[in-house]
């Protein structure tokens, strides 16, 4: 007899491995599938020169926002945090602005890079993901929510960004880069009239 078989009353072979076990495994493999998707949340999906080749025909020389006691505390309030830089790097060509941004998701900062055309965000992408789950945010279906969206008075997004499961405290990390660069792109605007 085959030793993972038992012999039954009626005389015919069942398996050693009872029902629960078969739960065990399944439920083993559902985690490692979710640890193996996880882990390819991760990664690198643009660099900065690809970017800006995006963003721009011909992206323009990189300059340097300075971040005065105003433009902090604007950032702080849409952060939720102090906002750990005391410049920011920019490319500019007329009123088209990108910017490479980073936010704490869960525990990792993820980078973005926004495109500002005018007052309204013409594109964002997610350069660096770093953190297990919540990588949906990178693909196209979620980062299209953000075209078009402008700053109200109070700095919040003039839509609803919808969320994905799971993704919770990325999403946010994203609505409030989107904030950060509609704000800074204002204050680059203001600086040049």
């Amino acid at each position: 007899m085959h030793p993972h078989m038992s012999s039954c009353a009626s005389g015919g072979a069942r398996p050693l491995f009872s029902q629960k076990g078969r739960r065990r495994k399944a439920a083993a493999f559902f985690c490692f599938l979710l640890l193996a998707f996880g882990a390819q949340a991760r990664g690198t999906y643009m660099t900065v020169a690809e970017f800006l080749g995006v963003a721009f025909s011909e992206p323009p020389k990189a300059q340097t926002l300075w971040l005065n006691g105003d433009v902090q505390q604007r950032l702080e309030k849409i952060f939720g945090h102090p906002y750990k830089s005391l410049r920011v790097r920019y490319w500019q060509q007329d009123k088209r602005t990108a910017w490479i941004l980073e936010e704490i998701g869960k525990e990792m900062p993820i980078t973005l890079g926004v495109v500002v055309e005018g007052d309204a965000i013409e594109q964002i992408r997610v350069l660096v993901y770093r953190e297990s789950r919540g990588g949906e945010v990178r693909h196209d279906f979620f980062t299209r929510q953000f075209e078009g969206a402008r700053l109200e008075d109070d700095d919040s997004l003039d839509r609803r960004i919808d969320g994905i499961t799971g993704a919770t405290l990325s999403v946010r990390a994203l609505t409030r880069v989107a904030q950060a660069a509609l704000a800074l792109s204002e204050v680059v605007g203001q600086a040049s009239q």
